[in-house]
Parts: C-alpha cells; sequence; structure tokens
C-alpha cells in the first residue's frame, strides 16, 4: 500500500532473506514509519527481482527471423527447485518466459510462443514446456495462470490440448496419438473447469460452470479467491473502496477477468467503460466456450486412439451439446457475430471484439457462420497494422487502439480453416508490417502493438514490456506463411 515501488508484482516475486517469521517478527518491533525506511527495511530482508533478459542488443543487419532465434535463449529458465519463501512454483523442465515483469511461465502465452519454437526447430523446448504444464495439472490438479503461489487460485484459457497437438508431426491433419498421451491430463483439466457442474439446476451455476435456462451447461471465468490480487493490492483496494460496491465480489469480477487472460477489457465492464462495473463472474465467453469445445473433442479423439469408445462418444456428445448451446445463446444471426452473454439478464452483450473468431480457429463455425464473421471482421475490427481487439477505446488494454498476437493468430488460422484466404493474408501482412516497423525503430517486440498508428500499445496497469514470448512466436509462424509481407520493408536492423 505504500507503493514504493512502480509495479505491485515486484514485491511478490521477492525471496526473502530470511524466515518469514522472523522477518515479520522484526518489522512488528520496529515499525517502518516512514517510506524511505520502509524501503530500506525491504532491501535489507528481501532480494528484489530484476527485469530479466527481455532485451537483445541490436546487430547490424540482424533480420528480424534472426532476433527472434536469438530471443529463445534469453527468454530460457530452468527452476527445478524454487528459493525458500519464494513465490515461484518449481519445473521439472526448461521454459520460456514472455519476458520483463513476468518472469514466470504463463498459461495461454506458450501456445503462441510455442508457435514459433516450432518454426526453430526447437521441439525440446514446446516437448519440456507440455511436460511443465503436466506437471502443474498432476501437481495442482490444474494449469495456474502462471507459476507463482498467487496464482494458484485461478487458470487462464485453456489451450493446453492445442500445445499438445503441436508435439504431432501434423497437427492439422491429427494429434490422436499426442492426445492419448496426455490423456489423464487433459480430462483432469476438463474436470477442474466443469467443477460442480453436474447436477446443477437451470440457470444455476457452481465456480466456473453455468447451467442456462434450458439446462444446457457452458462456462464462464472465476478465481476461488475474492480477496484484492496479490501482485496488484493497492490498486484492486483502491478500485473496491471507490467502486462503492460489496469488495469481495469486485475483487471475484477482477480476477475472474484475469483468468480469461483479458485483462482488462470493456468485454467485462457493464457500462463498457469503468472498472468499477466489472462483472466478469455474469458473463459467458464465447472464447472460453470455443475452447472447451476443442478440449472436448480432443478428449473424444484420445480415448478413440486408446480404444475406449465409450468414453470417445461422451465427449463428443458434450462437444455437440456445447456447440449447440454456444449457437443458441451466443450466436447473433442478424450482426452476423458470436456475442458473449450476460447470465443475470439473460441476453447477450452486443459488444462486437476479436472473440468472435474462435469459433472458426477451433472448428465449431458453419461455412455460413465463418463467412458472416469475416465480414464483420473486415468491416469492423481490422486496421492499418492488423486486427483491433475490441472497437471501444477505453482506456483498457485489451480494447482500442491495441491489437495483441494472439488474437491475429486465432484470427489467421481460423480464417483460413474456412477458405477465407485473403482476409487472412489481410490480417497477417498488416500486423507483421506492424511488428516490423516497430523493430526496425527500437529494435524491439513488444507484448501489443497500437493497430491504428502501427506502433506499440498502451494502457493498462504497467508499462509496456518487451521479449516478448507471445509476439515473438506469432511472428515466427506468420512469417512463414507470408514471407512476402517482410521481405521488402526493411527486415533488419
Amino acid at each position: 500500500m505504500a507503493a514504493l515501488y512502480g509495479d505491485g508484482k515486484t514485491f511478490v516475486d521477492a525471496v526473502p532473506r530470511s524466515p518469514p517469521e522472523a522477518i515479520l517478527a522484526e518489522y512488528r518491533a520496529t515499525r517502518p514509519a516512514t517510506p524511505a525506511a520502509l524501503e530500506r527495511f525491504v532491501a535489507a530482508h528481501f532480494t528484489l527481482p530484476g527485469e530479466q533478459g527481455s532485451v537483445v542488443a541490436p546487430t547490424p543487419q540482424r533480420t528480424l527471423a534472426e532476433h527472434i532465434d536469438a530471443l529463445w535463449t534469453v527468454l530460457t529458465r530452468t527452476s527445478p527447485s524454487a528459493p525458500p519463501g519464494s513465490s515461484l512454483l518449481p519445473l521439472p523442465k526448461p521454459y520460456v518466459v514472455p519476458g520483463g515483469r513476468f518472469r514466470e511461465i504463463y498459461y495461454w502465452d506458450s501456445y503462441f510462443t510455442m508457435l514459433g519454437l516450432r518454426e526453430s526447430g526447437r521441439a525440446d523446448l514446446i516437448e519440456g514446456m507440455v511436460e511443465d504444464f503436466a506437471h502443474l495439472i498432476d501437481t495442482y490438479g490444474h494449469i495456474p495462470n502462471g507459476t507463482r503461489t498467487y496464482y494458484l487460485s485461478r487458470s487462464q484459457p485453456p489451450f493446453f490440448f492445442a500445445m499438445v497437438a503441436l508435439l504431432a508431426a501434423d497437427p492439422q491433419r491429427g494429434a490422436a496419438a499426442a492426445y492419448a498421451r496426455y490423456l489423464p491430463q487433459l480430462q483432469r483439466e476438463h474436470e477442474f473447469w466443469m467443477a460442480g457442474a453436474a447436477g446443477l439446476a437451470a440457470g444455476g451455476s457452481h465456480r466456473r460452470a453455468v447451467a442456462l435456462p434450458d439446462g444446457a451447461l457452458l462456462n464462464r471465468y472465476w478465481d476461488d479467491r475474492d480477496t484484492a490480487r496479490d501482485e496488484a493490492w493497492r490498486e484492486d483496494t483502491e478500485l473496491a473502496r471507490q467502486s462503492g460496491r460489496p469488495a469481495a465480489q469486485m475483487y471475484r469480477d477482477i480476477r475472474a477477468a484475469a483468468e480469461s487472460g483479458w485483462d482488462f477489457s470493456s468485454r467485462w465492464l457493464a457500462d463498457a467503460r469503468s472498472m468499477a462495473t466489472i462483472v466478469t463472474t455474469d458473463i459467458i465467453p464465447v472464447d472460453l466456450n470455443s475452447l472447451l469445445f476443442g478440449l472436448e473433442e480432443a478428449i473424444a479423439a484420445g480415448c478413440e486412439h486408446l480404444g475406449d469408445a465409450a468414453g470417445s462418444a461422451e465427449f463428443h456428445r458434450r462437444a455437440r451439446e456445447r456447440r449447440a448451446a454456444i449457437d443458441r445463446y451466443l450466436w447473433d444471426a442478424t450482426a452476423g457475430v458470436w456475442f458473449d452473454y450476460r447470465i443475470s439478464e439473460r441476453a447477450p452483450v452486443r459488444r462486437l471484439s476479436a472473440a468472435t473468431l474462435y469459433p472458426l480457429f477451433f472448428g465449431n463455425a458453419s461455412q455460413p457462420q465463418a463467412q458472416a464473421v469475416a465480414a464483420a471482421v473486415r468491416v469492423s475490427l481490422l486496421k492499418p497494422g492488423g486486427l483491433v481487439t475490441t472497437p471501444l477505446t477505453t482506456g483498457q488494454q485489451w480494447d482500442a487502439p491495441n491489437g495483441w498476437a494472439p488474437l491475429q493468430w486465432i484470427a489467421v488460422a481460423g480464417l483460413r480453416r474456412y477458405g477465407e484466404e485473403a482476409l487472412a493474408a489481410a490480417v497477417a501482412q498488416s500486423w507483421l508490417r506492424n511488428v516490423q516497423r516497430v523493430y526496425a525503430e527500437n529494435a524491439k517486440l513488444v507484448e501489443k502493438y497500437d493497430v491504428l498508428t502501427e506502433r506499440g500499445g498502451g494502457g493498462g496497469e504497467y508499462p509496456l514490456q518487451d521479449g516478448f514470448g507471445w509476439t515473438n512466436g506469432v511472428t515466427a509462424k506468420l512469417m512463414a506463411l507470408y514471407p512476402a509481407a517482410i521481405a521488402g520493408h526493411g527486415a533488419s536492423v
């Protein structure tokens, strides 16, 4: 609360130099009375983290692709154990971090990072990271937001099955053997997301599971804690106080938005403008439910590969029912897009976002639906520097004018899946030109980009980070698919 550091994450990532009980006893005995005295106390008793290796110095004539290849080593970490008292969760295999303040592995980031590792021939890192995530499921029952103790109460968009598919020689043609290999973990992750679903009455909900008015089951984002986030304690506490709403509900909705990965966005705000109106747990998101459709299909394929006909039939049934519910509650035929759904109002939230492309990516769209979505994206989301996250400018980082690497890949791959090649190419080429422009000027790949003015993005709770895992991964993948988008545009510094 004293705001000694510019980033609330700094202190919770610090490592105590002695047992916590001893530090607390000394703190209570001395009670540092000024910010300067408190800062001295912390410095004496904790080792503070640094910004770890997110930058590679530019080399004359190094191409963007060469720069990305050099970054993989810089961003790779190994932590088979954690220092006593640290918030870090150990992992058995080496892994790639995003960079900057993000000093640990993050769940959904890692799938998009792996796309680039695959292009760079780093199968060893992909295999190791999949093993790390399987270890997290085996240890904690789910994959946490990131590998810190303060992230354990929530997950992130469940891309584990998509990571597993990258182990297959051709993920597009079939990953059943890979799914079968990790079937216990895939099933346990599904159980985590569906906990409490059995026996829910129509209109009821439990944790991440929601029963719709007709009894159909869909999911929402959630967090098992309802306190201020450790890594943003001061900000959350002040927001809850200013909102005038019950603090526990505010904290739950803030944390649920952090589980979504879109922290924060007008998607989660009742009035589309103010964080004080955040209602994440009252929203059924199209992206999460498309992911869970994909997970259910992956489990079905893994069961079939192992000769478990009953298990395969069960999860195909679940996927069919989920797809039907997504269409029934989230599809808007007039607008030609999928919207999120507000549970308490029993109505869609009629705000377009790039999440409408997820059903194309996971194959739970029909051809006419995909064509309608493509038309809406072309008119409302495609900008000079890539796909904008939402059309609304709110100051939140998951709104205009920002575009994000993972959503560019979801769009490009989803559009290609349904034959919308021209629009897919337009998204990819616009994005790659934007990334290249920033790289040529600053020798950096950053976390997010302004797709309107074609520069590094802004907004959010912390300064723009460079490194950057998922930007590197998606950029490498898109360069492999669209090499002409970089050729002739100053591909080196």
